[in-house]
């Protein structure tokens, strides 16, 4: 999957020329081939790497706090999201919901490397959920589909939909 993921963002960067990766070990790590070196190893070194080689540092933070915050959430993507049990989908959903309470993107009003990268990381997961379980994850709804219609975004994934239209009783008028 994360190959996919990494020609989706070279793609969502405007990078024209793809590059080669392959993987390794049992759990699939991706790696950059590189004529000049062993090759870069790992989802958040590459991505990383790619956002510097499309001469977008915006994507990585805008001051240290920032570039911190981004860090961060490329860090939780892959300890706590890849190889995620169904137990801990409740809990992380929960989390983030409640970080993204008052917030737009990741690290703030503006998109950054983690979005994407957490947007290929849930999407397998939000495709899953009823409508009632989108409805209690609000945040994370609301994030979700701000960010599969970011341009340039969602390249290999089918969109997901997201019901905006929430269905009153008589009473409420």
């Amino acid at each position: 999957m994360a190959l996919r993921e990494l020609s989706s963002l070279e793609k969502f960067l405007g990078l024209k020329k793809p590059n080669k990766y392959s993987t390794q070990g049992d759990r699939k790590v991706p790696v950059l081939q590189s004529n000049s070196a062993a090759g870069l190893v790992g989802l958040v070194t590459i991505a990383t790497h790619l956002a510097q080689e499309a001469k977008r540092p915006d994507l990585l933070g805008k001051n240290a706090e920032e570039r911190a915050v981004v860090q961060q959430w490329l860090e939780y993507r892959v300890a706590r999201l890849d190889g995620c049990t169904k137990e801990d989908i409740k809990i992380i959903l929960k989390d983030l919901n409640t970080y993204l309470e008052d917030k737009v993107y990741l690290a703030g009003n503006h998109i950054s490397l983690a979005d994407p990268l957490l947007y290929y990381g849930l999407h397998h997961i939000i495709v899953e959920l009823a409508v009632q379980e989108k409805e209690k994850y609000l945040n994370v709804t609301r994030w979700f589909d701000h960010v599969q219609h970011y341009p340039g975004v969602r390249h290999h994934l089918p969109p997901v939909v997201v019901l905006r239209n929430r269905v009153y009783t008589s009473g409420h008028h």
